[in-house]
């Protein structure tokens, strides 16, 4: 579960960029460096680092730092809590949807059935 609101709201905003969808998604088959990160995109190194340093604030990536090289790998526990929250927000949403479901067939079969049969014509 996340930790704080701010928490789940960091990692729900990392999410919500392409950008660092894809960075997850290379960063999720192992670590790299952060120019080879930054190689597949048509923006500039400046740009790709501050997608990366949002992922960062999120907890999303870690960086270690050996040498002059920066490497970076995936780190899924934020995801956790964001799941556990979307899971219950879920559950409750289903359970709501259900209920109108039911309500909404109950009031078309008392509508069906007060409807006066129609006339066949001649």
């Amino acid at each position: 579960m996340p930790r704080s609101t701010t928490d789940l709201d960091d990692t729900l905003m990392a999410l919500a960029d392409p950008t660092r969808r894809a960075i997850l998604e290379r960063l999720s088959r192992g670590e790299a460096r952060v120019t080879d990160l930054a190689q597949p995109f048509s923006m500039s190194l400046n740009s790709v680092s501050k997608h990366i340093r949002l992922l960062e604030r999120s907890g999303l990536i870690r960086r270690e730092i050996r040498g002059r090289e920066h490497i970076l790998s995936f780190n899924a526990e934020p995801l956790d809590g964001a799941a556990e929250w979307i899971g219950r927000h879920r559950a409750l949403w289903v359970g709501r949807l259900r209920a109108l479901d039911a309500l909404l067939q109950n009031e078309d079969r008392e509508r069906d059935r007060r409807k006066p049969p129609r006339k066949a014509r001649p």
